[in-house]
């Protein structure tokens, strides 16, 4: 009976003494409540009734989801969703001393942790307005993470990362932002058509500009071409009669035949090439002699033209 148990007390003591510790934790030993050392993970041993595990650190990286509310500067409410990753700063045994017995307990440090973080960026969107939070969601967390680094370290932890999820307004913010948005698209497209039929109008009327001056350039040198035709065709004309005239001298016939064929012959060409006008004519002997006269006239004057030259 005895034997028995001395085996079964034996079992327990040395069950007692058996402390078995995770991959990826540490355990911290205290004696009486006062600290005296660390378990590293694998299989050790502590003394029963004297040693006891105090708390097992998890040395591992640790992540946390947070959901809380801030308020901008011209006073409209943020939503924010965020993740924190976060891991103890190293396994020395003064850091998890450190982590070990600055909280009661873990749900105290999340408390603080979560606090912390909010009252940074509350104090961070406190000093922006609503319009711009959306844009500031880098500095946010540029922000966040160095002052929240620098508490952490003091607690025995390091922040890893932070990331801001989402931001939101209440919903008659949000509508009010679309319907920004909304007429800001609307301006800036009736500015780009503005500009589109500027452009169009002015290439137009640079076109319009482009063809007149082309149609004037051309329509003053087939102006000049046909005043030089009409001088040239005068001239060959007043040349022909010239030669005409002195033959006719030389018969000793009257040189005003020639004007009176050059005019009937001019009528018969108008009367052939006629498109439907009508040409009153005096046929009459007065009326004949008169045209006589004045073409005899022009000629005398075309001849003392080029006398002079």
């Amino acid at each position: 009976m005895g034997a028995i148990f001395f085996i079964v007390f034996a079992l327990v003591i040395l069950y007692l003494s058996v402390v078995i510790v995770q991959q990826g934790n540490v355990a911290v030993i205290t004696v009486f409540g006062k600290y005296s050392r660390i378990m590293t993970p694998g299989l050790n041993f502590k003394i029963p009734f004297i040693e006891f595990v105090f708390r097992t650190i998890s040395i591992q990286n640790r992540s946390a989801e947070l959901q809380f509310q801030a308020i901008t500067n011209d006073q409209a409410n943020v939503y924010f969703k965020a993740m924190l990753l976060y891991t103890v700063t190293d396994n020395s045994e003064e850091q998890i001393k450190n982590v070990a017995f600055k909280f009661v307990d873990q749900a105290n440090f999340m408390q603080a942790l979560v606090r912390s973080i909010e009252g940074s960026i509350r104090s961070f969107v406190a000093t922006k307005k609503q319009a711009e939070i959306l844009g500031l969601r880098n500095e946010i967390v540029t922000d966040v993470k160095a002052n929240l680094d620098h508490i952490l370290n003091g607690w025995g932890y390091h922040l890893l990362d932070l990331q801001i999820n989402d931001i939101t307004f209440d919903e008659e913010i949000v509508k009010s932002m679309s319907r920004v948005v909304a007429s800001n698209n609307l301006k800036a497209a009736a500015e780009n058509e503005g500009q589109a039929l500027l452009i169009t109008k002015t290439k137009g009327a640079e076109a319009d500009g482009n063809a007149i001056r082309i149609s004037a350039e051309a329509e003053r040198e087939a102006a000049r071409l046909r005043g030089q035709g009409l001088a040239q065709f005068r001239e060959e004309i007043a040349k022909g009669m010239a030669v005409a005239a002195a033959e006719m001298e030389k018969a000793h016939l009257d040189p005003s035949i020639i004007l009176f064929s050059l005019w009937t012959e001019t009528m018969r060409q108008v009367a052939q090439d006629g498109k439907g006008n009508v040409i009153f004519m005096d046929g009459s002997v007065e009326g004949f002699d008169k045209t006589m006269k004045q073409m005899m006239a022009l000629n005398q004057n075309s001849e003392n033209k080029q006398k002079t030259k």
